[in-house]
Protein backbone atom coordinates (compact mmCIF):
# COMPACT_ATOMS: atom_id res chain seq x y z
CA UNK A 1 0.00 0.00 0.00
CA UNK A 2 1.38 3.34 -1.01
CA UNK A 3 -0.69 5.39 1.42
CA UNK A 4 1.63 6.53 4.22
CA UNK A 5 -0.95 8.36 6.32
CA UNK A 6 -4.35 9.94 6.39
CA UNK A 7 -5.03 12.57 9.00
CA UNK A 8 -8.27 14.27 10.01
CA UNK A 9 -7.82 17.61 11.75
CA UNK A 10 -11.15 18.98 12.97
CA UNK A 11 -9.64 22.23 14.25
CA UNK A 12 -8.10 23.01 10.86
CA UNK A 13 -11.14 21.49 9.08
CA UNK A 14 -8.77 19.45 6.98
CA UNK A 15 -8.18 15.92 5.81
CA UNK A 16 -4.71 15.03 4.51
CA UNK A 17 -3.67 11.93 2.61
CA UNK A 18 0.04 11.22 2.00
CA UNK A 19 1.16 8.55 -0.45
CA UNK A 20 4.52 7.63 -1.98
CA UNK A 21 5.17 6.05 -5.35
CA UNK A 22 8.02 4.33 -7.17
CA UNK A 23 7.83 6.84 -10.00
CA UNK A 24 9.15 10.30 -10.72
CA UNK A 25 7.18 13.47 -9.97
CA UNK A 26 6.56 14.14 -13.69
CA UNK A 27 5.00 10.69 -14.13
CA UNK A 28 2.76 11.08 -11.07
CA UNK A 29 1.72 14.54 -12.33
CA UNK A 30 0.33 12.85 -15.46
CA UNK A 31 -2.27 10.95 -13.40
CA UNK A 32 -3.76 14.40 -12.57
CA UNK A 33 -3.40 16.18 -15.92
CA UNK A 34 -4.73 13.36 -18.13
CA UNK A 35 -8.45 12.73 -17.54
CA UNK A 36 -8.23 9.19 -18.97
CA UNK A 37 -5.59 8.31 -16.35
CA UNK A 38 -7.50 10.16 -13.64
CA UNK A 39 -10.54 8.02 -14.41
CA UNK A 40 -8.56 4.90 -13.61
CA UNK A 41 -8.00 5.86 -9.99
CA UNK A 42 -10.21 8.79 -8.92
CA UNK A 43 -12.98 7.09 -7.04
CA UNK A 44 -12.72 3.78 -5.20
CA UNK A 45 -12.75 0.53 -7.22
CA UNK A 46 -16.49 0.06 -6.71
CA UNK A 47 -17.27 3.67 -7.77
CA UNK A 48 -15.19 4.34 -10.91
CA UNK A 49 -15.07 7.93 -12.15
CA UNK A 50 -15.82 9.22 -15.64
CA UNK A 51 -14.71 12.76 -16.52
CA UNK A 52 -16.99 14.35 -19.09
CA UNK A 53 -15.40 17.79 -18.90
CA UNK A 54 -11.75 18.65 -18.18
CA UNK A 55 -10.10 22.07 -18.65
CA UNK A 56 -6.78 21.72 -16.82
CA UNK A 57 -5.75 25.34 -16.23
CA UNK A 58 -6.34 28.00 -13.56
CA UNK A 59 -10.00 29.01 -13.81
CA UNK A 60 -10.78 25.83 -15.76
CA UNK A 61 -13.37 23.32 -14.66
CA UNK A 62 -13.70 19.56 -14.54
CA UNK A 63 -16.95 17.62 -14.37
CA UNK A 64 -17.20 13.97 -13.47
CA UNK A 65 -19.46 11.29 -12.13
CA UNK A 66 -18.79 8.11 -10.19
CA UNK A 67 -20.93 5.10 -11.06
CA UNK A 68 -21.90 2.88 -8.15
CA UNK A 69 -22.37 -0.90 -8.23
CA UNK A 70 -26.13 -0.39 -8.67
CA UNK A 71 -25.66 2.00 -11.61
CA UNK A 72 -26.39 5.21 -9.69
CA UNK A 73 -24.25 8.17 -10.63
CA UNK A 74 -22.77 10.58 -8.09
CA UNK A 75 -21.72 13.78 -9.85
CA UNK A 76 -18.97 16.15 -8.84
CA UNK A 77 -17.19 19.25 -10.10
CA UNK A 78 -13.75 20.84 -9.73
CA UNK A 79 -12.66 24.41 -10.42
CA UNK A 80 -8.88 24.65 -10.81
CA UNK A 81 -7.43 27.59 -8.86
CA UNK A 82 -3.70 26.88 -9.34
CA UNK A 83 -1.76 24.61 -11.70
CA UNK A 84 2.01 24.56 -11.25
CA UNK A 85 3.34 21.54 -13.14
CA UNK A 86 4.66 19.18 -11.93
CA UNK A 87 4.56 20.09 -8.23
CA UNK A 88 1.31 21.70 -7.17
CA UNK A 89 -2.34 21.72 -8.09
CA UNK A 90 -5.25 23.35 -6.29
CA UNK A 91 -8.96 23.13 -6.92
CA UNK A 92 -12.31 23.85 -5.33
CA UNK A 93 -14.64 20.87 -5.43
CA UNK A 94 -18.16 19.88 -4.64
CA UNK A 95 -21.14 17.76 -5.59
CA UNK A 96 -23.16 18.41 -8.72
CA UNK A 97 -26.77 17.75 -9.67
CA UNK A 98 -27.94 15.81 -12.74
CA UNK A 99 -27.20 18.83 -14.96
CA UNK A 100 -23.69 19.19 -13.57
CA UNK A 101 -24.54 22.34 -11.58
CA UNK A 102 -23.03 22.69 -8.10
CA UNK A 103 -25.20 21.47 -5.21
CA UNK A 104 -24.90 24.52 -2.94
CA UNK A 105 -26.21 23.08 0.32
CA UNK A 106 -23.37 20.56 0.53
CA UNK A 107 -20.81 23.34 0.32
CA UNK A 108 -17.42 23.54 -1.32
CA UNK A 109 -14.15 21.95 -0.27
CA UNK A 110 -10.68 23.04 -1.41
CA UNK A 111 -8.02 20.52 -2.40
CA UNK A 112 -4.28 21.15 -2.55
CA UNK A 113 -2.15 18.47 -4.22
CA UNK A 114 1.61 18.66 -3.69
CA UNK A 115 4.15 16.39 -5.38
CA UNK A 116 7.67 16.17 -3.95
CA UNK A 117 10.70 14.45 -5.47
CA UNK A 118 12.24 11.91 -3.09
CA UNK A 119 15.19 11.07 -5.31
CA UNK A 120 13.35 9.30 -8.10
CA UNK A 121 10.30 8.46 -6.00
CA UNK A 122 7.40 10.82 -5.54
CA UNK A 123 5.48 11.83 -2.43
CA UNK A 124 1.94 13.02 -3.09
CA UNK A 125 0.08 14.97 -0.43
CA UNK A 126 -3.61 15.72 -0.96
CA UNK A 127 -5.06 18.14 1.59
CA UNK A 128 -8.77 18.87 1.54
CA UNK A 129 -10.11 21.76 3.60
CA UNK A 130 -13.76 22.28 4.41
CA UNK A 131 -16.06 25.22 5.11
CA UNK A 132 -17.41 23.88 8.38
CA UNK A 133 -17.13 21.07 10.90
CA UNK A 134 -20.58 19.85 9.81
CA UNK A 135 -19.50 19.60 6.18
CA UNK A 136 -16.32 17.76 7.13
CA UNK A 137 -18.19 15.32 9.38
CA UNK A 138 -20.70 14.68 6.60
CA UNK A 139 -17.88 13.85 4.16
CA UNK A 140 -16.26 11.52 6.68
CA UNK A 141 -19.63 9.81 7.24
CA UNK A 142 -19.96 9.33 3.49
CA UNK A 143 -16.69 7.40 3.53
CA UNK A 144 -14.35 10.01 2.10
CA UNK A 145 -11.30 8.80 4.05
CA UNK A 146 -11.74 5.15 3.12
CA UNK A 147 -12.62 6.08 -0.45
CA UNK A 148 -9.53 8.24 -0.88
CA UNK A 149 -7.30 5.46 0.46
CA UNK A 150 -8.87 2.91 -1.88
CA UNK A 151 -8.61 5.31 -4.81
CA UNK A 152 -4.93 6.08 -4.14
CA UNK A 153 -4.31 2.35 -3.74
CA UNK A 154 -5.06 1.92 -7.45
CA UNK A 155 -2.27 4.26 -8.58
CA UNK A 156 0.66 1.83 -8.14
CA UNK A 157 -0.65 -0.62 -10.74
CA UNK A 158 -1.13 2.21 -13.24
CA UNK A 159 2.39 3.56 -12.70
CA UNK A 160 3.88 0.08 -13.01
CA UNK A 161 2.22 -0.43 -16.42
CA UNK A 162 3.70 2.73 -17.88
CA UNK A 163 7.19 2.29 -16.48
CA UNK A 164 7.61 -0.77 -18.73
CA UNK A 165 6.32 0.99 -21.82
Amino acid sequence: MTVISSTKNLEALSFTLVAEFDAGVERVWQIWEDPRQLERWWGPPTYPATFDGFDFQPGGKAAYYMTGPDGTKARGWWRFTAVQAPNQLEFDEGFADEDGDPVEDVGTAHATVTLEDLGGRARMTIMSTFESEEQMEEMVKMGMEEGMKEAAGQIDAMLAEHSHA
